[in-house]
């Protein structure tokens, strides 16, 4: 079992200018959605970014880590979907 704090300062390392959410979906902290927001997404494709946001946990996926659902975005493509939700 994993800590939604313990992914996020993980993923904090791995990505330092991030800023990363992460939710037990279910509270058994087996399921997680992450959003992360990130200049190292610029210019990688989505299988890409998710591959990115997926290395550091590899070894758990399947295992103490049973669903990983990934939201990532560049910091541009964050604004942009935080201005229309409020329009």
């Amino acid at each position: 079992m994993k800590e939604p704090n313990e992914i996020k300062k993980t993923l904090e390392q791995e990505f330092p200018d991030a800023m990363v959410e992460v939710e037990d979906l279910t509270g058994t902290k087996d399921h997680f959605q992450v959003t992360i927001v990130s200049d190292a997404f610029e210019d990688k494709s989505l299988v890409e970014q998710h591959r990115m946001v997926y290395k550091p946990f590899n070894e758990e996926i399947g295992g103490p880590i049973h669903a990983f659902s990934i939201k990532t975005y560049t910091p541009e493509k964050w604004e942009k979907k935080n201005v229309n939700k409020i329009q």
